[in-house]
């Protein structure tokens, strides 16, 4: 099982549990207090939809714990000021790496907390997480062409441009080095 929460300097990244979908899907009233955060005024930001939570439920449920960590994420700002303890954003990888050591990764920043590098810590925390593990090799994402956003945040944290996916989506990748653990 792999580690289901990863700091950076100002965000705490939760892996999603059954329980959190759970009542992101069907109990939206509890979902804030399950996270011990409040949620921005245009939750959930444009990116996974309602089919990509489901799905992301669908597999916790089939794969217990070894699927934990291995799908969706949230993005917490900690408390800073007069400022409490936010969700500001979303990721996750599209499932456990295949046998080469590839995983496929997405995010989304709510609209309030863009432009101020959460987007960039986001994904770099999730970077660190995946050679933590020891099993991701390289990282994918296919990001919208028109979200200029998104591409500076894949450039800033490693990625690179490679090509087009099979349906026609940008294709980025980076090497991921696993960590080495101490002995």
């Amino acid at each position: 099982m792999i580690p289901l929460i990863t700091q950076t300097p100002r965000l705490t990244i939760l892996a999603a549990s059954r329980a959190l979908l759970t009542a992101e899907l069907h109990k939206p009233q509890y979902f804030p207090v399950l996270l011990g955060a409040a949620l921005p005024t245009d939750w959930p930001p444009a990116g996974p939809d309602r089919a990509a939570l489901e799905l992301s439920l669908e597999k916790l449920t089939e794969g217990g714990r070894h699927a934990a960590g291995w799908y969706g994420w949230y993005a917490l700002r900690k408390a800073e000021g007069d400022t409490p303890r936010t969700l500001v954003g979303s990721a996750g990888f599209m499932g456990p790496p295949d046998a080469a050591g590839t995983a496929e990764i997405d995010f989304a920043i709510a609209a309030d907390w863009r432009r101020q590098g959460l987007g960039t810590e986001l994904v770099a925390g999730l970077v660190a997480h995946a050679a933590d593990t020891g099993l991701v090799r390289r990282l994918v994402a296919h990001p919208a062409a028109d979200n200029p956003g998104a591409l500076e945040v894949l450039r800033r944290t490693g990625f690179e441009p490679a090509g087009t996916a099979d349906d026609g989506r940008l294709r980025f990748e980076r090497a991921v080095e696993p960590a080495v653990v101490a002995a």
